[in-house]
């Protein structure tokens, strides 16, 4: 048992490092909320997502990828035209240039940002789906569920630092100038992470 969340905890940490769109912009709306408590839908629904995501992986979804390779292919095509408009969206945001605290997203607004990239982004979906479906076939039952939820319990507890890193790092930066600089670098990993892509899709 203890194998097990070990195992998945290491995995589930070492996939969500990486800098993509989810991570970058739970650090951004942290960066751009003058309270912890402002970023919170978006780090509900980052976490949410990626629970249900984890799920349907320990669930056997992967057999589907690994079934049918046209959907990786469809999965990567859409993810790097999606990534594409997501980095040219934070590149061009023109409220980082004001001086003060950036205008924070509605509540509504943080939940279909952080929907649209967790649930319509391939690099996530891929991670999770085949990487972590993968991983959980070797381990039945109660022993599966555990793997299931050390994956789920480290996706919760980077979102909700991730916000409060970037909360930290807005407050230092409260500048235009900054925080438009963290925009930019922001778009630049989201394009690289397209390009990455790119490469997957043209070696698949």
């Amino acid at each position: 048992m203890i194998a097990a969340a070990i195992h998945g905890f290491l995995l589930s940490f070492s996939l969500i490092l990486p800098l993509g769109a989810q991570n970058v912009f739970i650090f951004n709306q942290g960066a751009h909320s003058k309270h912890l408590s402002g970023v919170l839908a978006a780090i509900l629904a980052a976490s949410l997502s990626d629970t249900f995501l984890i799920c349907l992986a320990v669930g056997g979804v992967s057999v589907l990828l690994l079934t049918f390779p046209w959907l990786v292919t469809s999965l990567l095509i859409a993810g790097i035209l999606f990534l594409a408009f997501i980095g040219w969206t934070i590149w061009n945001d023109s409220s980082a240039q004001k001086s003060q605290k950036t205008e924070q997203l509605s509540a509504k607004q943080q939940v279909l940002f952080a929907l649209s990239v967790s649930l319509l982004n391939p690099h996530a979906i891929l991670d999770t789906i085949g990487v972590i479906g993968t991983n959980a076939a070797h381990y039945q039952g109660v022993n599966q569920w555990l793997f299931a939820l050390a994956c789920i319990s480290v996706s919760w507890v980077w979102f909700f630092g991730l916000a409060f890193a970037g909360n930290l790092t807005g407050k230092a930066a409260n500048k235009g100038p900054l925080m438009q600089l963290i925009n930019k670098i922001s778009a630049l990993m989201i394009w690289g992470v397209a390009i990455y892509l790119c490469w997957k899709l043209v070696n698949s």
